[in-house]
């Protein structure tokens, strides 16, 4: 298999930039949109978008890696980066390390992309994984640097990153060409292009010994938030994560040559319908403020736990709906009280009940609000399913 890097237009990537022209518009206005939504979130609210935002990227995106981390203990890292009341609990060296890669990514979206930077983040990254020999380095073993599945006997080679001598050179260009396509740099690229290009070129060369993949993640999140002006907290990851099986096959595929429409068209989608999953958690929180408005000295504690409880649950709601019995387990009330609060919480529009009796569930009286799946066709049309 000859790779990408292995190939004499190496890394002059091509594509159509016709396919993405509707996309990249799609994006920009979505940016607008999100950035007035946000206006409409209090003090706190943004406080919590911003939290929730940045947690469910580093969870998501550790588990795209086969990591399951603890969200109590991300969010506490974060609280605590960022200056905010905090529950003092011990955070492990994973969870702390993704917590302060997705801060300092927050904070300094607009700086430039530098060794340092990586540097930096690949040490928070790894903070602790004694059996990592270059930490805070670009990878200097001997052994090829491959992407395989299957088994010992007959493993499946899906990528092969250049040899270590190659890569600071590598990344000395990388790091230009992030420089060059920025926005006001002399080859300014729009938004997902740049992103997409960015990520694939990145992973391409594979410069760390692990982490790649939640950096290069990274990288691409802070491309499309240095295009908008602002932190974008878009759930890239989380995307990528419902879609992780054709994120490989797209990856893998484009890793085989420089002109790389289709990736950069798969990624238009992905990036476009993360971009709508945080609008619709932006709204989901401003629907969660006017509901707790205008039920304020109306709900007693069970009430407000179970609604909180509810909300925790995100835009596309709690699933299968509320049971009494739910209820019962999360706020510990007797049969009885729980059907007497549900019925109070019905009655003052907090919850939609459907079914009758033991079939009732019931659901929070606000829009949910569901994502469709994004992608982009032969000419460029966006199409939801």
């Amino acid at each position: 298999m000859v790779w990408n890097w292995q190939k004499p237009d190496w890394p002059t990537f091509s594509w159509d930039q016709g396919r993405l022209a509707v996309a990249e518009q799609e994006f920009l206005v979505g940016g607008g949109i999100l950035v007035g939504a946000v206006k409409h979130l209090g003090p706190d609210e943004r406080d919590q978008l911003t939290i929730e935002a940045m947690s469910a990227e580093a969870l998501t995106t550790s588990e795209i890696e086969g990591e399951t981390l603890d969200r109590a203990s991300v969010q506490s890292s974060i609280r605590k980066q960022l200056g905010l009341s905090t529950d003092n609990r011990r955070v492990g060296p994973a969870e702390q390390g993704i917590a302060e890669m997705m801060v300092d990514l927050y904070r300094s979206f607009a700086a430039p992309l530098s060794h340092e930077t990586l540097f930096a983040w690949h040490r928070m990254l790894v903070s602790g994984r004694r059996y990592l020999k270059d930490v805070g380095r670009y990878r200097t073993g001997k052994e090829p640097m491959q992407v395989v599945s299957g088994t010992i006997d007959e493993p499946k080679v899906h990528f092969e990153a250049p040899p270590s001598s190659q890569v600071a050179p590598e990344m000395a260009r990388f790091v230009d060409w992030c420089a060059r396509t920025a926005p006001g740099g002399e080859a300014t690229l729009p938004a997902l292009a740049r992103a997409g290009v960015a990520h694939l070129y990145f992973e391409s060369i594979h410069p760390f010994e692990d982490g790649n993949g939640r950096i290069g993640r990274a990288i691409a999140e802070k491309c499309l938030a240095q295009t908008l002006g602002q932190a974008t907290l878009t759930a890239l990851a989380a995307t990528l994560l419902v879609r992780r099986k054709s994120y490989y096959d797209a990856l893998e595929a484009a890793n085989q040559q420089n002109e790389i429409t289709a990736w950069l068209a798969w990624f238009a989608g992905v990036a476009i319908e993360a971009q709508r999953r945080t609008i619709a958690q932006v709204e989901f929180l401003i629907d969660k403020a006017k509901l707790f408005d205008r039920l304020r000295g109306m709900l007693n504690d069970r009430q407000e736990k179970v609604l909180l409880r509810m909300f925790r649950e995100g835009p596309e709601g709690f699933k299968g709906g509320l049971s009494a019995g739910n209820y019962s387990t999360i706020t510990g009330a007797s049969p009885a009280t729980a059907t007497r609060d549900l019925v109070d919480l019905t009655a003052k529009g907090a919850l939609v009940r459907v079914g009758d009796r033991r079939h009732a569930r019931y659901h929070l009286g606000v829009p949910l609000r569901s994502v469709r799946r994004v992608t982009l066709d032969e000419q460029g049309a966006l199409m939801e399913s």
